[in-house]
């Protein structure tokens, strides 16, 4: 698992586990159901924070014989039963409490506790969050918040960013609901606020869940890390033009690049000299590049016509 997302995860757990606790307490005494759902939810998050971290080490592990490229997309798995885990646990409960709730309102309850338990909850959430984004800023640059989530490959900063943010706002619904049902005495508005956290869970597992299912699949690089690629090839003076390149995250920390090269050289002796060369420019330009294939071969401008549109030498074939 990346540095930079340990301490964001340390931070989420430490504070869901607490929130979790204190919210069960605080149901124990109001009987809110806004509150109940609060305290899955935060169970359901302290949870996702051990997943995030078993799949961090899992991906960790030495290639062998069934994967030879590593263990690296352990993270987008776990990361996806995260998602998972979000809507079985979290908005699916919430919903289905809420509306039971409405359908058959109990009383309400002196809120005093649950009041405390929302404070001392959102002080813990403002905290967890205020981590993961500090943890993200370096990675983040000038690119706004939700274009981080979409475009980072850090599983477990996308997953902490969105969790925490989600919970400050199923927060807010709590406090509506609550506050709503204790000034009306009517219990439904409490039962409202249940199903507006199950909704809200449910969107940020569907977000959770789409992004996840493209980094399993496979993401190519990013475009700065992309043209810094293509800028270290076309700076080694061996390199006659770049026929085409490929890239494929093995992981977060881990990127694949395969191209097919135009070399000065014709000898096998100088070639392989020029391909080590290459290759140490481009993981200097891109240390994460740790898998390099470089094929040479000639180019050939494309015909009118011709499929062929990588201009190398066409494709051997059969018979």
């Amino acid at each position: 698992m990346a540095e930079d997302s340990r301490g964001a995860i340390a931070a989420a757990f430490a504070a869901n586990l607490g929130i979790a606790i204190a919210k069960f307490v605080a149901f124990a005494f109001t009987g809110a159901a806004s509150m109940l759902a609060e305290a899955i939810h935060s169970l359901a998050d302290t949870g996702n924070q051990l997943l995030l971290v078993v799949g961090g080490k899992r991906a960790q592990r030495a290639p062998d014989e069934q994967h030879e490229f590593g263990h690296g997309s352990e993270r987008y798995f776990y990361a996806f039963v995260v998602a998972l885990v979000l809507f079985s646990l979290g908005s699916l409960f919430a919903i289905v409490e809420g509306v039971d709730r409405y359908l058959h309102p109990g009383s309400v309850g002196n809120p005093f506790w649950a009041y405390v338990v929302l404070a001392i909850s959102i002080l813990l959430e403002g905290f967890s969050l205020r981590t993961a984004m500090k943890e993200a800023r370096p990675r983040k640059r000038q690119l706004s918040w939700p274009s981080f989530i979409r475009k980072t490959k850090s599983p477990e900063l996308s997953v902490l960013l969105l969790e925490d943010s989600g919970a400050l706002c199923g927060l807010l619904f709590a406090v509506i609901g609550v506050t709503a049902a204790q000034v009306t005495d009517d219990a439904r508005w409490d039962a409202l606020g249940s199903v507006a956290i199950g909704v809200l869970l449910g969107f940020i597992a569907f977000v959770l869940a789409v992004e996840m299912k493209s980094l399993l699949i496979g993401e190519s690089a990013s475009r700065p890390n992309a043209a810094a690629i293509r800028a270290a090839i076309e700076g080694c003076p061996e390199v006659r033009r770049i026929i085409h390149l490929r890239t494929l995250h093995l992981g977060p920390d881990e990127l694949l690049v395969a191209a097919k090269l135009d070399f000065e050289s014709r000898s096998y002796e100088h070639l392989a000299r020029e391909i080590d060369r290459v290759e140490v420019a481009i993981r200097a330009a891109v240390p994460i590049a740790t898998v390099i294939y470089l094929e040479p071969d000639l180019y050939r401008a494309p015909l009118v016509g011709d499929d062929n549109t990588s201009g190398g030498s066409p494709a051997p074939t059969d018979g």
